[in-house]
């Protein structure tokens, strides 16, 4: 019996698991895992089985032999075509090895400390590592996120989670970075069924791409010069993964920002030594101005068709010539296509200017400066489709320098002096998407961030690097026709030299003293002594 004030213990009923239950219990567990292990890597399960078995039969001879065959075979494999064996042999192999001696091993300590590892019911919950794939000089891992996270938070945390994996650069990006192969010939059709699902949308994911290697440290020699150009895909910069960066210069305007010494003149002179097919064939005509007297494009005077650089009038009258060809093309071609072919007949325009600033902000006649400043704006906003185009470099990028800086759909953004300069170059968020372009070394010119139209994320390159000697060997071999300046019958003076025009007279300005001052001043110097 109980009474009141007696304390009662109720303990429930101990159900004690037999010793044989629980062990076959945890070989079923662990047999399970092992089963899901194979399955989800079934070549690493492949190549154990098919080692175990060579063993058994022949020994240790079964397996050194076909080691060294596979060793050979692999050797001649990268003889022929490195690309090719990075992309199916040795990404694959060197991924994997890093994926689980080098990330897995710290991947829980990074996420937490990067500040993106999240609590969910008294748990943490960290982001998941899918994969890794490898080539010579990136590692890109692919990442599943936490239920909840973006790819902001990711990028955000680009730079942090570059020194956490022992990196200087990284980049985060929400789509596959790169794009589906073309594909042609016998068995294409499954290819690209396997295709279709690799590169699906995967809105879950992010890519974290860490540079093991900096391929850029090297100087990138002049590309070879294609006899006909290829508009949308002209080559002039290495990627860090050392691809070929290609420019997709056809119905879009280029903007190149970058500070004094980033290596400007690379992308410039880059661009025109793949377009030089192009210009002596008459397909591509160059019309450069170049504030600086000359000093930057003179040396390349033969390639252009039209040059001003040291009359701002003569600039002028350049941009407003380019409008009048702007106009008679959209006369002409309106009703007929939207965008403009080049041809030989009618010829693909590309105006250069190498200090945008100079023209839009320091010049000093305000007429002048808007005359210039209205045809650029007719120029970038309506010369892309009919074949008018304009490449414009410029180291102030503020809003007040250059107004219509959004008209640019491709921007390159060099080393630059600020971090709020990266954004007013690539866009907002940039540099939160990795383009560090702020923290250019010393070593850096000519390396920079391409942001493509349509294309968020930023990617590094290094343009190539083209001397005084290159410049001259291009002039003389890549000549613009005789004709090259005469495209409309009413643009007649573009040949002409520079005319020397004579400083306008100063307009007379009103006093700055108060009257009262003024004459007593007057009275004191020039009336009579005393």
């Amino acid at each position: 019996m109980t009474s009141a004030g007696d304390l009662l213990v109720i303990r429930p009923k101990r159900f004690e698991l037999p010793v044989w239950a629980a062990l076959l219990w945890l070989v079923l567990r662990w047999s399970g895992r092992v089963l899901w292990w194979c399955l989800r890597h079934p070549v690493a399960t492949v190549s154990a089985v098919l080692a175990l078995w060579l063993y058994a039969e022949f020994g240790w001879s079964g397996l050194v032999v076909p080691l060294v065959v596979a060793s050979a075979a692999s050797a001649v494999w990268r003889w022929r075509d490195e690309s090719s064996w990075w992309a199916w042999l040795a990404g694959p192999l060197l991924g994997s090895f890093r994926r689980v001696f080098v990330y897995r091993r710290v991947w829980r300590e990074a996420m937490t400390l990067c500040g993106l590892a999240e609590t969910y019911d008294h748990r943490k919950v960290l982001p998941e590592l899918l994969r890794v794939r490898s080539d010579q000089a990136l590692d890109v891992l692919t990442v599943r996120m936490v239920r909840g996270q973006t790819p902001e938070q990711f990028q955000k945390a680009s730079a942090h989670l570059a020194y956490a994996f022992g990196r200087r650069h990284a980049r985060v990006y929400a789509e596959r970075p790169d794009e589906a192969p073309t594909r042609t010939g016998r068995g294409a059709w499954l290819l690209r069924l396997v295709d279709r699902v690799r590169y699906r949308d995967r809105p879950t994911v992010v890519y974290l791409a860490l540079v093991r290697t900096d391929a850029l440290r090297t100087v990138v020699p002049p590309f070879p010069v294609p006899a006909v150009p290829e508009f949308t895909a002209l080559p002039l910069a290495r990627r860090e993964d050392l691809r070929t960066w290609s420019l997709h210069l056809l119905a879009t305007h280029v903007l190149v920002g970058g500070a004094t010494r980033s290596g400007k003149g690379s992308v410039l002179w880059s661009l025109v030594r793949v377009l030089g097919g192009g210009i002596a064939s008459g397909l591509v005509r160059l019309w450069v101005i170049d504030p600086k007297g000359g000093m930057e494009f003179a040396l390349g005077r033969p390639m252009f068709a039209r040059f001003a650089c040291k009359s701002f009038e003569a600039m002028a009258d350049l941009l407003d010539e380019a409008v009048t060809v702007l106009r008679e093309r959209q006369t002409r071609l309106a009703g007929t296509v939207r965008v403009h072919t080049p041809t030989e007949a009618d010829p693909l325009v590309v105006v250069v200017v190498d200090e945008m600033a100079a023209l839009t902000a320091y010049l000093q006649d305000v007429d002048l400066r808007k005359r210039i400043a209205s045809s650029l704006g007719l120029l970038l906003s309506q010369g892309a489709g009919v074949g008018v185009l304009v490449v414009a470099a410029l180291q102030d990028p503020r809003k007040e320098v250059l107004p219509f800086r959004d008209l640019f759909p491709t921007r390159i953004a060099l080393g630059l002096t600020e971090a709020s300069q990266v954004d007013l170059v690539l866009g907002d968020g940039a540099r939160n998407r990795g383009a560090l372009a702020d923290q250019m070394p010393r070593w850096a010119k000519g390396v920079g961030y391409v942001i493509l139209d349509g294309t968020p994320d930023p990617m590094r390159v290094r343009f190539s690097y083209i001397s005084d000697d290159d410049i001259r060997d291009m002039a003389r071999q890549y000549p613009a026709p005789v004709d090259a300046s005469d495209i409309l019958a009413q643009v007649g003076r573009e040949t002409a030299p520079e005319p020397v025009r004579l400083p306008l007279p100063r307009k007379p300005s009103g006093p700055l003293l108060p009257d009262a001052l003024r004459n007593l001043l007057d009275r004191d110097g020039g009336g009579d002594p005393r």
